[in-house]
């Protein structure tokens, strides 16, 4: 008996303490050139999308990216989205995420969400993301269209997102983007998480190499 307490002691001993569980919702500080933006991200409804976006604000991979889209609703220019994130930057990337429906979540593209972009494919979602200003219902899951994965809401700050999206844009651009790129793109300076405790990914940061850090 006393053989197997201490075989069972050194067991619990050497699988080390839990990781503590994320907290439902998590805040993160978006500090950029234009003002503070608040997120909650919903990591009970959409965890996939939420601890992916978690990863690259624990490991710093969302400071020095930018805000660099504005999309303006044709006949009403003060709605739309903007868009932000590693943009193309491979250097920051991590694997991509697998698509989140709003079908599945219940999370719907209302005023505020905010939603994963992603290329053409389904499951290719980085850290490219849009801050809703209105809402977009036509970026839900729908017949024929799986839509996008929104992961979260502006709690803070939405006056710094409108004010981005009034900003000037390029009239050049490709395909959905075209005239939507901004003049002057919005730095983020600074993404940090307010809440629960950070899982950084412990994966190389290969773009401070390229900022002579």
């Amino acid at each position: 008996m006393r053989i197997l307490v201490g075989l069972l002691a050194l067991v619990l001993i050497g699988a080390g303490p839990a990781a503590p569980a994320e907290p439902p919702v998590v805040r993160v500080k978006l500090t950029t050139q234009a003002g503070v933006i608040t997120l909650a991200i919903d990591v009970k409804h959409a965890p996939l999308t939420a601890r992916n976006f978690l990863a690259y604000v624990d490991d710093g991979r969302l400071d020095g990216v930018t805000f660099y889209r504005a999309s303006r609703r044709k006949g009403a220019p003060q709605l739309g989205f903007v868009q932000g994130g590693i943009d193309t930057d491979a250097r920051r990337r991590l694997e991509p995420v697998a698509l989140e429906p709003t079908s599945k979540t219940g999370l719907r593209h209302v005023d505020g969400a905010v939603s994963m972009a992603r290329y053409e494919g389904v499951n290719t979602g980085t850290a490219n993301f849009s801050l809703m200003v209105g809402a977009s219902p036509n970026m839900d899951a729908r017949p024929g269209s799986p839509g996008y994965a929104v992961f979260g809401r502006i709690v803070g700050g939405m006056d710094v997102v409108k004010r981005i999206l009034a900003m000037p844009t390029n009239p050049g651009g490709e395909g959905a983007m075209k005239g939507q790129i901004l003049t002057r793109p919005v730095t983020i300076l600074k993404a940090q998480r307010l809440d629960g405790t950070p899982h950084p990914t412990g994966r190389a940061k290969v773009w401070l190499l390229f900022q002579g850090r």
